[in-house]
Formats: C-alpha cells, sequence, structure tokens
C-alpha cells in the first residue's frame, strides 16, 4: 500500500467516523414532542380506581395525557407550550352511553319551518336550505301550520313548485299529522287523481280533482315508504352534523344503539382515513343481514379510537309511553294489554349464542320488567351453555324492573345502561301507565348503585335531548328544569352528583371496554376533555341544567369553542 494510499483512507475513516459522530449528535438533539399545559382551571376527575381527584394544571402531549397537577406542574416542562384556563372548570370529554347518532344527524339535516307566517315563506326557506345542502337527494322538514297563515288554508304542491322542483319535497305539519309534498315528490310516490286514500287516510284534492300535495295521517305512508335510503353522501353529511352538534355539548364520545351496515362501512372508513370528528362506539343492530359477516370480522377499532364496535343491540320490547313495554302484568291504564315482545325467545338465544361465540358484548333493550326479566333469563342459560360473562353485556333502558329482578344484574354482571332525562320526562305518565307499586322498581338507579351495579348514563338522543347536563341534572335531582316536583320524583332514587359524573364518564369507558383510554384524564389517556362556564360540583343542584359548554377538546386539540 502506498503512502498516499494509506493517508486517503485515514482521512476516509476519520470523516466517516465525524460523520456517525454527527448522525448520533443530529439524533440526540431531536426535538422532544411538543407538550402543551393548561393551568389555572378547577379540574375534576377520577382516577384509574374510580375516585374522584382535583387539579389545577393538565399536561397534553401527542394527543395524551401526560399528567395532572398544580401550578408547579409547568416547571417540570419548562419548554412546554401554556395556555392560561382563565380560572374555568375542567371536566373529563362527556361520554354519552346511549343515543342514535344517525337518526339525530338527520334530525339535524332536515329544515325546522316553525313559526313561518305562509305557504310562501316556508317555500323561500325550503328553496334557500337546498342550495345550501346540493347533496341531499330529498328535502325533508317539519312544522308548517297553516292556522298561522292568512286564509288558515292548506297549503299545495303549486306553492312548493314556485321555489323549488329540482329535487323532491316532503314536509310534516307540525303536529305529525300531515305532509306536504311538491310535485316531483307526488309524482314518484305515484299518486295521481285515480290514488284511493288508504284506510286511517285521505288524500287532499284541489278543485279540478287533482292531489293537492297534502296528505293526511294514514296517506303519509304513500310518500314515507318511498324516499330512499340515505346514501353515503348523506350518511356523511348527517354524522358531520350530529359531531359538530355533540362537540357543542361536551360529549366526546357516544354509544350508537343501533348501527346499520351502511353506516358501520362509512364510519369505518372515515375513522380510517382520520377523519371522524367524534369517538363512536357501536352497537351494530341485530337484524341487519350482514350481521354475521360483522361478528365474523371480529372487533373493529382504529389506533385514535375513533371508532368501536364489539357489541349488538336486540330489542326485547318496545316503550312505555305506547304501552309497548313487556311488562309481568298487565297495565294498569288497560287492563287487557302486557305490551309487545319485539323478539322471541328463541331467537333471543340464538342471537346471544353467536355474539358471546364472537367475542362480542351484548346490548338488550328492555323497558318492561318481562322485557327485562326475558333478557336476564336468556342471558343467564347462556352463561351455562357457553359462558361470556366477561364481556360486560348491557340492559339498554333498564327502566321498569321488578324488584326481585334488580339483584340479578348485579349476580349475572349485568350493566344497567340508563337515561336519567327519561324519568322526568315520563313522571307525569309511568304512574298512570303501571300503578304505585311497579314503580318501585322503575327508574331505580340507588337500587342498582347500592348492591354494587354500575348505571351507565346516556339520554337517549333524539329522543331526548342531547345535552347531558340536563341528564345529570335529572339524576341528581329528580326533577325538571322547573324544579318541579319540590321534593324530587320518587327521591330515594337520585344518584350523588359524584355518581352521576361517573356514569358519564369513566363508568361508560368501562361499559365500551375502553377504560383504559377513555373516561378520565389520567396519564396515558386519550386527552379528551371540556372547559364550562360554571363548577357544577360547587353550584345549587337545580342549576346544573344551565351549564354551558366554553370549550371542548379530543386528544388534545381543540374541537370547539363557544362563539
Amino acid at each position: 500500500m502506498t503512502h498516499a494510499r494509506a493517508k486517503y483512507q485515514k482521512i476516509a475513516l476519520q470523516l466517516l467516523s465525524i460523520s456517525l459522530l454527527c448522525g448520533l449528535l443530529s439524533s440526540c438533539q431531536q426535538p422532544q414532542p411538543e407538550t402543551l399545559i393548561i393551568n389555572n382551571v378547577r379540574g375534576y376527575s377520577f382516577d384509574n380506581e374510580r375516585q374522584l381527584f382535583e387539579f389545577s394544571a393538565l399536561a397534553v402531549r401527542e394527543g395524551r395525557v401526560l399528567a395532572t397537577g398544580n401550578t408547579d406542574l409547568a416547571d417540570q416542562y419548562p419548554s412546554a407550550t401554556l395556555r392560561d384556563g382563565n380560572g374555568k372548570t375542567m371536566l373529563p370529554g362527556l361520554i354519552d352511553a346511549h343515543g342514535h347518532i344517525s337518526s339525530l344527524g338527520y334530525a339535524l339535516l332536515s329544515i325546522d319551518v316553525r313559526g313561518l307566517q305562509s305557504a310562501e315563506q316556508v317555500a323561500k326557506n325550503v328553496a334557500a336550505y337546498g342550495a345550501k345542502n346540493p347533496d341531499l337527494s330529498w328535502i325533508q322538514g317539519r312544522g308548517w301550520n297553516q292556522v298561522l297563515w292568512p286564509g288558515k288554508q292548506f297549503p299545495n304542491m303549486a306553492d312548493l313548485d314556485a321555489e323549488i322542483t329540482d329535487r323532491p319535497v316532503w314536509l310534516e305539519r307540525i303536529d305529525g299529522h300531515a305532509g306536504w309534498a311538491n310535485k316531483k315528490a307526488m309524482e314518484l310516490a305515484g299518486i295521481t287523481r285515480d290514488t284511493v286514500s288508504p284506510p286511517g287516510g285521505e288524500i287532499i284534492y284541489d278543485q279540478q280533482g287533482e292531489p293537492s300535495g297534502i296528505l293526511i295521517d294514514n296517506a303519509m305512508r304513500l310518500m314515507v315508504d318511498i324516499i330512499p335510503a340515505p346514501n353515503t353522501a348523506e350518511i356523511k353529511l348527517a354524522l358531520d352534523a350530529v359531531s359538530q352538534h355533540l362537540l357543542s355539548l361536551g360529549i366526546t364520545s357516544a354509544h350508537d344503539a343501533g348501527v346499520l351496515s351502511s353506516e358501520h362501512k362509512v364510519y369505518r372508513q372515515l375513522a380510517d382515513n382520520g377523519e371522524m370528528q367524534v369517538r363512536i362506539y357501536g352497537m351494530y343492530s341485530s337484524t341487519e343481514d350482514d350481521l354475521q359477516q360483522v361478528l365474523d370480522a371480529g372487533h373493529s377499532s382504529d389506533s385514535r379510537d375513533m371508532y368501536s364496535v364489539r357489541s349488538i343491540k336486540i330489542y326485547t320490547d318496545g316503550a312505555l309511553g305506547s304501552r309497548g313495554a313487556a311488562m309481568l302484568e298487565p297495565y294498569s291504564d288497560r287492563p287487557d294489554h302486557r305490551g309487545l315482545l319485539l323478539t322471541s325467545r328463541e331467537e333471543l338465544q340464538r342471537l346471544f349464542k353467536l355474539a358471546i361465540n364472537a367475542d362480542f358484548q351484548i346490548a338488550i333493550h328492555a323497558i318492561g320488567d318481562q322485557g327485562n326479566r326475558i333478557g336476564l333469563d336468556v342471558l343467564e342459560q347462556a352463561y351455562e351453555s357457553f359462558g361470556g360473562r366477561h364481556l360486560r353485556h348491557r340492559m339498554e333502558h333498564s327502566q321498569v324492573v321488578a324488584l326481585s329482578d334488580i339483584p340479578r344484574f348485579k349476580s349475572l354482571d349485568v350493566i344497567p345502561s340508563m337515561q336519567p332525562t327519561h324519568a322526568t320526562s315520563d313522571m307525569n305518565m309511568a304512574e298512570d301507565r303501571i300503578g304505585a307499586e311497579r314503580l318501585k322498581g322503575a327508574y331505580a338507579w340507588q337500587s342498582f348503585l347500592k348492591q354494587g351495579s354500575r348505571v351507565v348514563s346516556g339520554s337517549d338522543f333524539p329522543i331526548e335531548l342531547a345535552n347531558a347536563f340536563h341528564g345529570i341534572h335529572a339524576a341528581v335531582t329528580r326533577q325538571d328544569k322547573n324544579n318541579q316536583p319540590e321534593a324530587g320524583w320518587i327521591p330515594e332514587e337520585a344518584m350523588s352528583l359524584e355518581d352521576t359524573m361517573r356514569s358519564f364518564s369513566i363508568d361508560a369507558a368501562w361499559a365500551a371496554h375502553q377504560e383504559d383510554s377513555l373516561g378520565s384524564l389520567t396519564p396515558g389517556k386519550w386527552a379528551d376533555f371540556i372547559l364550562l362556564d360554571q363548577d357544577i360540583y360547587q353550584i345549587p343542584a337545580q342549576d346544573i341544567w344551565k351549564t354551558q359548554v366554553l370549550e371542548t377538546w379530543l386528544a388534545g386539540e381543540l374541537v370547539y369553542a363557544k362563539p
């Protein structure tokens, strides 16, 4: 080897060493992930043992909670970005454990024409709404009332056609007992001068004998039955509307009680693409044709926990208000009737076996005492035959339960998934339906808590308003927003504020097998939190429902700020 060659090799080795050293130094000097600290808050959360704790500062990194603490928390992270919470109350993002995502979304997408003073004004508003929503294949709405208009006469399809003809329009009257369509909708429904009004309904004709566009009661089915199922674009529009609405109310996660096949596919795609705006825990509808395929595919989730499906929704009975809830004894105000069973015992057994064998949770809709008992009976038989106790099965509503069946929720590890505002909405009719004695097991939140059951709370939106603070108020006071009745309705079943907040946060997350990632502000969990205009732990309980959400954060990002 020549002297020159040896010299060049030495230089090359030196350069390589310098390069490697620079690389190591460079990697050592890579900037740390950004830390955000929100200080000066009145923070409340539950720890991993479900115990309430307070804090005044929250540190967030990469979308997750890094730490909670007090005024010295910022000293531990000197390079963190600081944000002043201005003394506002901070809570974990609220979890609504029972709602209907698409139903609320479609309701938000429909146009509200209440209070408008003429058919012409309604038509102009509908046309403007249609122009703003070009992806809607049908324009739907509700609220018109001809009694408020000059002449007080029913409108006709020509009124609508004067403003909008490119798409079918269907508007229900304010009471839901009449509908108003434009010409395009009437043509699609095939309603002509020769169409006969169905029993219990009426097609209104004009002076020339042509359909006017007004359908009464059962005749409305001629239109409703031909309105197509929402397409992908409409599902996305509905999800966008409901997501923004829920976030404005401080709800960062909702359990969707009955996801349809078409919705599941869209939600999965949006979550996988990072486009989902609010967290959804889906209960897949047991009536969908592709149920077996969904079960065979196993649990469905994503790395950001935006959309998870590992539960199926099954109905035992109907609702109390319509006397569809299945009762062990006849209704007090209809002695010849015990309600409706929507799914046979044999079908329940088949579905329970399918779900448990696929390691899926079962969410059982049960309102009446018979509906609840059948659900418990079939579940107990399933445990004996093929197990599944560990799956945290849920009884959705658990609304009227025989006193002897309440302990079975605990012994069978069944979660009572309940909606506090149902009690205050139903209190004026429930005793009429079932009498005072059966009320002892109705809306019995405290009875479940005393035996060690974890009550999880939701709203059942859009049947009730999605505002969780209305539910929190109802749970604590057993009163309506007018603070009636004075002592509360069956006040011994009220929940403490602490238990109520568990039911809308850490326990709701647990009911979705998500307690390791959601439901509280402890290290490692997603930084989902809200800032409020008042401290619900300090104000009179009667004022809880007035609470306003100022900011909503999801995975450490501000996703809503009150205007």
